[in-house]
């Protein structure tokens, strides 16, 4: 009996279990948010600026605007008054024990060097690929298109597909196109991109494709260096080139949507010279009756990125997969892949 009664109280230290549970109830959450929060901070430090290198092969080329003096000069007043609000990244560095190298913010190490800082808020992060560093500029808009275009080259070496860079830098294939037709410019039009006086992506496509057909009127409407190169200028040069070129009598006229041969129809439908004027009402043809199931001039409507086009059929791509198309609200012709457009409607122009 005594040993029973001995039992009893160990028996009842025991916590009984509720049902149901998921064997929860002996964890404190508290302490996981406190070692969570302990391993957060053990990633931010303070680290002596001289302990930290710039990366050789940053995507940033040292011509970035960023890196102007004047604007390292500006990011450092900040410093010197409010210190480092966001703390740089940086990554151990394999050869040189105790260093380390930046993931991101030079502009902040440079500025902390300007106003004479001596260390730097940084969070240590191993875990850093080149295209980390990409992405965050590309979103942040801190690359010029010389850079992406450069960026895109090594990857292409590399073997990477251009849906492939467009797919992990989060842009469209569009957009990775017309950067990379900036690694093959014709002299003059890479002659007025570095120069400066060529910044829209837009238009330099624009330029290369009329180039394409006119080199040498090109050449000479960039050759006059009082010459404004803007969408409006561009779209006109464009238009006159169009207009000295003799065209295929099917091309599709984009004002009045009738092919060439439509029009030189219509003009002659006014009055012939060879007698047949006078004929009938006012000496005019009565109009063929139209059949409903046919489609005259056909529009295939797509949809890219949200916003609605239509596909440019008489504009030859510059690699299959691709094609043109034209923005129905801004105008803007461009070059796309046929896997990004969305056919939302067949419609009669």
């Amino acid at each position: 009996m005594s040993a029973n009664t001995e039992k009893k109280p160990q028996e009842a230290a025991v916590t009984p279990k509720k049902p149901g549970g998921m064997g929860l109830g002996g964890m404190k959450l508290s302490g996981l948010l406190k070692t969570q929060a302990a391993s957060e901070e053990s990633a931010l430090k303070e680290l002596d600026l001289a302990l930290i290198d710039e990366d050789p092969h940053q995507p940033r080329l040292e011509d970035n605007p960023g890196f102007r003096p004047e604007m390292i000069a500006e990011i450092g007043a900040t410093i010197k008054a409010r210190g480092v609000k966001q703390p740089i990244s940086v990554r151990e560095n394999p050869d040189k024990p105790g260093h380390y190298i930046i993931n991101d913010g030079a502009r902040r190490y440079r500025g902390s060097k300007w106003a004479h800082k001596t260390t730097i808020r940084a969070i240590v992060d191993n875990d850093f690929v080149p295209d980390d560093q990409v992405v965050a500029n590309i979103q942040r808009e801190g690359h010029t298109a010389r850079e992406i275009a450069k960026l895109i080259e090594q990857r292409l070496a590399s073997g990477m597909k251009k849906g492939e860079i467009a797919k992990r830098w989060g842009k469209s294939p569009a957009y990775i196109t017309q950067h990379a037709a900036l690694l093959n410019l014709p002299p003059v039009i890479a002659q007025a991109f570095d120069s400066g006086r060529i910044a829209d992506i837009t238009l330099v496509n624009e330029l290369l494709t009329a180039h394409k057909d006119k080199p040498q009127e090109v050449a000479d409407w960039l050759a006059d260096e009082n010459q404004e190169i803007t969408r409006g200028s561009v779209k006109l040069l464009r238009e006159f080139l169009d207009e000295g070129t003799e065209r295929d009598p099917h091309t599709i006229d984009a004002f009045n949507g009738k092919t060439d041969a439509e029009n030189e129809g219509d003009e002659g439908d006014e009055g012939d010279e060879g007698g047949e004027e006078g004929a009938g009402d006012g000496g005019k043809k009565p109009p063929k009756e139209a059949d409903p199931t046919k489609i005259k001039k056909a529009i295939v409507q797509v949809e890219i990125n949200g916003d609605l086009c239509r596909l440019i059929q008489t504009k030859r791509p510059t690699e299959t997969g691709l094609a043109w198309f034209k923005n129905e609200i801004s105008g803007e012709e461009f070059e796309a892949d046929l896997t990004t457009a969305k056919m939302v409607a067949l419609v009669e122009g």
